[in-house]
């Protein structure tokens, strides 16, 4: 099992920067890919960032340029950098673990996710 717990959601107004955390813990050797994923209200859950364990990585079109993902292995970590912030990107942010797969990722664990309001 592995167990992902989100912090550092908030609210900052459009333009500014916010710094998304996930601490991983139990049997985080097992997962090769690691993510971020996002759902707005009325909206389907949607893949933000990915990181594989080599390194590689990614994003979601309307991220890239704006959002970096990475990856901790000593601290069991995974961090998304989101600047440039706009109201689109208000949601709620789930950190999300899988076996392998990539780049595909399929799942396997999630985090109960933190919440990111932009406003205008």
């Amino acid at each position: 099992q592995v167990q992902l717990v989100e912090s550092g959601g908030g609210s900052v107004q459009a333009g500014g920067s916010l710094r998304l955390s996930c601490t991983a813990s139990g049997y985080t050797y097992s997962m090769d890919c690691m993510g971020w994923f996002r759902q707005a209200p009325g909206k389907e859950r949607e893949r933000v960032a990915t990181i594989r364990s080599d390194g590689s990585t990614t994003y979601a079109d309307s991220v890239k340029g704006r959002f970096t993902i990475s990856k901790d292995n000593a601290e069991n970590t995974l961090d998304l950098d989101m600047n440039s912030l706009k109201p689109e990107d208000t949601a709620m942010y789930y950190c999300a673990a899988s076996r392998g797969g990539w780049p595909a990722c399929s799942m396997d664990y999630w985090g109960k996710g933190t919440l990111v309001t932009i406003s205008s």
